[in-house]
């Protein structure tokens, strides 16, 4: 029993960190040197928790122990900057400092638009009828929220 306490409580710093650590500016995951405090080749669940107390006070501007909305959301637009630029220096072909819709990446490999066409396109004539549609929009149950769950 208390080894399931101690893994859960060990589990939940961890993910205490990593989340913290997603939404640091500029920020990579830390390596197991930067977690062994102490250096003594071992982490400790107080290392770890220290580690994501450490990543939420850099996200906590005005250092009052809570994040707000505004904080959360700067913390978001910091990654969000670093990501476009990242996904511009890896993508852009031809050197603009821009994406042309040719140089964006696919989700595995293919043209997603035509792969759900072909899905839903059930009797293969090229062409989604609205009876097509309906059945694909039931399949998902006619939900919008992408796979959101109800968390209530």
């Amino acid at each position: 029993m208390k080894s399931k306490i101690l893994m859960a409580a060990l589990l939940s710093s961890v993910v205490l960190a990593a989340g913290a650590a997603q939404a640091e500016e500029h920020r990579e995951r830390p390596d197991f040197a930067t977690l062994d405090q102490n250096s003594d080749g071992s982490l400790s669940l107080e290392e770890l928790q220290a580690q994501g107390q450490a990543r939420f006070a850099s996200v906590d501007a005005n250092a009052d122990g809570a994040l707000s909305a505004e904080e959360l959301i700067a913390a978001a637009g910091n990654r969000a900057s670093d990501r476009a630029a990242r996904m511009i220096e890896r993508h852009d072909d031809n050197g603009d400092g821009l994406l042309q819709i040719d140089e964006m990446p696919r989700r595995g490999g293919g043209d997603r638009a035509e792969q759900m066409f072909e899905r839903v396109d059930a009797d293969s004539d090229g062409a989604i009828s609205q009876e097509e549609f309906e059945a694909a929009k039931e399949r998902h149950g006619g939900r919008r929220d992408h796979g959101k769950r109800d968390r209530g």
